[in-house]
């Protein structure tokens, strides 16, 4: 439902139009003067205000458009009065007032004045989707120690062509620092291209790095660029490096080399101008100490090292971690904020988080879409995350000591059929959080085929991504 906040010091016009609004589908917030207009806006974030010009007191309504314009900058407002002068509707224009209305009002006039600016703030969002997934939004958030030193490099390495080989566990947000060291380049307005290596089969590895001739092989039927030529003058982003198999590599290795590349099927040579940019979660020192990557490749990608750190070594970010994604996620869909009791941020801050960042987002996004305007305690985080509570290996650290040392694990508070769903729950959402909700890949991190994978999730209540 779009909301609407309502700023007027006239009843008659917030009765009104509250009323008309009402009527459409609206949900209507009104406030009478600038200073309880501005604290609504802040509070709920509605998707449209509609202002009148003239107002009593320090906050009329051109110095309340103001401070909604700083604040609130996706937020479309449209101004209204009956004794405005032109000089007074060409200076709200300047100030971003989507369009301006004059009294008295009509209804097709403030219907379709909402409709077309409810549209602008749908257009908004989608264009901030769209920036997240395609990895060029750049906010990175956090206050630790080691995210200032993350920033730092990346100020310092991001305007140079080195290349740059981002290393870290499944979720820590690796993709995110790529987008932002290709927003530190003078590359900024060229294409950003990102190849998950992981995810290509290994027969079609040329022809989605290179490109290929029309009637190359069997099924293609035009000629296809590849990521090379499509990120030419930009940055590509090579993510899950570690993935490639031998001919890959030395492919890829030919072309930073020769910084040329020639397309399948194709016997001309292609010069290509890209900073690469490449990232895994593998050890990729170790990968070369036992064969299965080249060692020359290695030393290629990896002219600048990038450690990421896991969630758990900065858990002083997560705060500020939930109130961004809960915020993303109010934006994205325009429902209304959650809020955090300090209770509901020690329970997840007691979670040891393997799917890292992204796990985070995806379980605020569950508690943001299950008690939208509501407030999240302790008992709703472990209605979605039980295993904080009840799983008795949650707390234990990665320095497991070696086979043969006595330890003790804590018991379990539950059952010991309950405690383990809870344990087998937890590692099925981290194997989903670290594979984007695929099934497919969560199934193949947990060793087992996709049927047994899906039978377990219902039996455990877990839903796949988009059901």
């Amino acid at each position: 439902m779009p909301s609407v906040l309502i700023v007027d010091d006239e009843p008659n016009i917030r009765r009104m139009v509250g009323a008309l609004l009402s009527a459409e589908g609206y949900d209507v917030r009104d406030a009478a003067d600038g200073a309880a207009g501005l604290a609504l806006a802040e509070s709920n974030e509605p998707d449209v205000a509609l202002v009148d010009l003239m107002m009593p007191g320090d906050l009329d309504g051109l110095a309340l458009l103001q401070k909604l314009r700083e604040r609130r900058p996706d937020m479309p407002v449209v101004m209204m009065s009956g004794r405005a002068a032109l000089t007074d509707a060409v200076r709200a224009t300047k100030l971003g007032a989507f369009t301006f209305l004059e009294k008295p009002l009509t209804p097709e006039g403030v219907l379709l004045a909402l409709a077309s600016a409810f549209e602008l703030r749908q257009a908004r969002r989608a264009a901030a989707a769209l920036r997240e997934d395609l990895g060029i939004s750049g906010e990175m958030v956090g206050d630790s120690l080691v995210m200032h030193e993350v920033r730092t490099l990346i100020a310092r390495v991001g305007p140079t062509d080195a290349r740059v080989l981002i290393t870290g566990e499944s979720g820590t947000g690796k993709e995110l620092v790529a987008a932002a060291l290709h927003l530190a380049s003078p590359r900024r307005d060229r294409p950003f291209i990102r190849v998950n290596c992981a995810a290509i089969p290994r027969d079609l590895v040329e022809s989605e790095m290179f490109g290929h001739e029309r009637g190359a092989f069997t099924g293609a039927t035009d000629r296809r660029l590849g990521r090379f030529e499509l990120a030419h003058t930009g940055t590509l982003f090579l993510d899950e490096v570690g993935d490639l198999g031998a001919e890959a590599q030395a492919k890829l290795l030919r072309a930073i080399e020769a910084r040329e590349i020639e397309r399948v099927g194709g016997g001309k040579p292609i010069k290509i101008d890209v900073r690469i940019l490449a990232a895994t979660n593998k050890d990729l020192g170790r990968a070369v100490a036992d064969g299965s990557f080249r060692e020359d490749l290695f030393f290629r990608l990896n002219v600048i090292p990038m450690q990421l750190p896991p969630l758990r070594d900065r858990p002083g970010d997560l705060p500020a971690l939930v109130r961004h994604f809960s915020a993303r996620h109010r934006t994205r869909t325009g429902r209304p904020l959650v809020q955090w009791h300090d209770d509901a941020l020690g329970a997840l801050g007691s979670y040891r988080w393997p799917g890292n960042v992204r796990e985070l987002a995806n379980v605020v996004e569950r508690l943001a879409i299950l008690h939208a305007g509501s407030v999240v305690g302790r008992a709703e985080v472990l209605q979605v995350l039980p295993a904080v509570a009840t799983d008795p290996f949650t707390m234990l650290s990665n320095d497991t000591p070696a086979h043969g040392a006595e330890t003790l694990l804590p018991m379990p508070t539950l059952p010991l059929s309950d405690a383990l769903d809870a344990y087998e729950r937890r590692l099925i959402s981290a194997a989903l959080a670290q594979s984007d909700g695929n099934v497919a890949e969560a199934a193949r991190r947990l060793q087992t085929d996709r049927p047994n994978l899906y039978r377990r999730m219902r039996r455990l209540g877990l839903a796949a991504a988009g059901e």
